[in-house]
């Protein structure tokens, strides 16, 4: 058998219990075939559900660890592990919280999985040394309008239904969560990283209207002109100004560009 197909088989029984790999494998008296394969499928399959427990420590604490076990394992046979390192494993469970029937009637679990794993995004995202406030008062009046932003590596942008971050942070403290509750409409959330310190808070809808413009590249002058479209025409700048601010002092831009007109 070629290695390929013999890895196929390895891992077709590691993740859903298909027997093929057993014509390879020679057992004796002592250890059968089905004993040494177990060894390796039980400890594959938990060191996964472990992988997932480090990810949703929020979502354990809610469901307990027989609970989040039975998830796990859900997830294990729906989802290979499709990188080199684990590390990777688990982006997908919100996925499954949100359409398998025993979770899709608690639509905020979906979302707390889909907070806790942003913030590890977060946690695990490149370092990079942010701007100050000093160093954009040397630029030049005549270059801001073409003057665009690099943002932190770690920055994410996130919209939430139900109070998901408010159950995170209960259930890492030890706490009780809330009682869930659901917006009239998504609320825009900001993550990032600044030295080893994950922050996040809510955005208003002009905010996180101006730091998606910012984000995508646009210039400052842009940025203006697409607040001009919802302020008065007098307010954009000093506004623009005053989010640039915010986000240099919270370490989320690490350098400029001059954008191309």
């Amino acid at each position: 058998m070629h290695l390929a197909a013999l890895e196929n088989d390895f891992q077709s029984y590691l993740l859903r219990g298909v027997a093929d790999i057993e014509k390879s494998v020679v057992g004796t008296t002592r250890v059968p075939i089905a004993t040494r394969l177990a060894i390796y499928g039980e400890a594959y399959r938990l060191r996964l559900i472990e992988t997932l427990q480090s990810h949703y420590p929020a979502l354990l604490a809610l469901l307990g660890a027989e609970q989040f076990a039975a998830l796990g394992n859900s997830y294990v046979q729906a989802h290979d592990s499709g990188f080199a390192s684990i590390r990777y494993y688990g982006a997908s469970l919100d996925e499954l919280l949100a359409t398998d029937p025993k979770y899709a009637s608690c639509p905020w679990m979906a979302e707390l999985a889909r907070f806790e794993w942003a913030l590890t995004e977060v946690f695990d995202a490149a370092d990079a040394s942010p701007i100050t406030v000093q160093a954009l008062s040397a630029v030049a009046p005549q270059d801001w309008a073409q003057l665009g932003f690099d943002f932190d590596p770690s920055v994410r942008c996130l919209e939430l239904t139900w109070n998901a971050p408010a159950f995170w942070r209960a259930l890492t403290d030890g706490k009780a969560p809330p009682a869930s509750a659901a917006q009239a409409h998504p609320v825009a959330w900001l993550l990032w990283r600044r030295d080893l310190q994950i922050y996040f808070r809510p955005l208003t809808a002009l905010e996180s209207e101006a730091l998606a413009i910012a984000r995508a590249g646009r210039s400052f002058g842009e940025l203006c002109d697409e607040l001009a479209a919802a302020l008065d025409a007098t307010q954009a700048a000093p506004r623009a100004a005053a989010f640039l601010r915010e986000w240099v002092e919270s370490g989320l831009i690490v350098g400029t560009n001059a954008c191309e007109e």
